[in-house]
């Protein structure tokens, strides 16, 4: 805690030798973590947390077994600890010397594979594809061209002078047998992992934000936008151009049909349609209804 509290030049509550473990966003926190909050609405859900320091912009009662930073701008002083510990690091060829390629992987022309990535057997990365550091790769993975894995979180904070940029200091990692078509952006977790499971299988044109958990077995059509923050359980399919909003789960097995906006969870096992959505038959029961306006309307008319 005193290397931390040091590094950010903060005060801090709690044992000089108390442990860190790392630091995380309060969706994927754990015990361990540094967590930041700097607006009053969250105090309580971060200091409730399964994190073990939270980064505060006020003194308050510190909860047993946990530890306090006290600082005045926690945004700036998390961005700190992401660039301490996780600093950019300039790129001076294509392919870094600390990519790890697997068995009978095929690398196309003008492709790029940043520090420390990982990529697994038989995978075909095509023309022109870009790989960020720290990306962690399976097997069997096909990525057509213009395909972008591990750029920056859309994460900002509203300031007088202008937004400021959280900065990302997580990674992607694409599981086995996963297809990821051309021009798709797939950007790296603020301080946790995007994922793509095993098997999914997305189209071209696609837009995964940060954090976001794809399962296994999952089918997403092109022009589809995720954003940060949500979670598609197993075999969900996603129709073209979909829409979600963050911080949401789409349950196993759902079908979200093409230009749905998606601005709530969505339970499992069911079909969806319409913005808001709601089940494909209340949509189209509806529409049924509207329908009938103009005849109920000249009903009413001729009374």
């Amino acid at each position: 805690m005193k290397e931390i509290a040091s590094v950010l030049h903060c005060e801090f509550v709690g044992a000089d030798d108390f442990p860190v473990l790392g630091m995380n966003e309060i969706h994927v926190v754990e015990t361990g973590d540094i967590v930041f909050v700097d607006h009053p609405k969250y105090y309580d859900k971060a200091l409730q947390s399964a994190a073990t320091v939270v980064l505060i912009n006020k003194k308050v009662t510190c909860p047993e077994g946990k530890a306090l930073l006290v600082s005045d701008d926690p945004f700036r002083d998390f961005n700190r600890l992401t660039q301490h510990f996780k600093p950019f690091q300039s790129a001076h060829q294509s392919i870094a010397d600390s990519a790890i390629i697997g068995e009978n992987t095929i690398i196309q022309p003008n492709c790029f594979i940043g520090h420390n990535v990982s990529i697994g057997n038989n995978c075909v990365i095509h023309a022109n594809v870009t790989i960020y550091d720290d990306a962690v790769i399976g097997d069997n993975v096909v990525i057509h061209s213009g395909t972008v894995l591990g750029a920056s979180a859309f994460y900002y904070k509203n300031r007088p002078e202008g937004f400021d940029q959280l900065q990302s200091g997580g990674r992607v990692v694409i599981e086995n047998d996963v297809h990821i078509g051309a021009l798709c952006s797939i950007d790296k977790g603020v301080s946790g992992d995007t994922i793509i499971g095993e098997g999914s299988k997305l189209d071209n044109q696609i837009q995964v934000g940060h954090d976001t958990v794809i399962g296994k077995k999952c089918l997403i059509a092109s022009h589809v936008g995720i954003a940060g923050c949500v979670v598609v359980e197993d075999e969900v399919t996603l129709w073209g151009q979909v829409g979600t909003t963050s911080g949401i789960t789409i349950g196993a097995k759902a079908v979200v049909m093409g230009q749905t906006g998606v601005t709530k969870s969505l339970a499992g096992g069911k079909t969806y349609w319409g913005t808001p959505a709601e089940e494909v038959r209340a949509h189209l029961k509806g529409l049924a209804l509207i329908k009938q306006l103009p005849k109920l309307i000249e009903k009413w008319n001729t009374k």
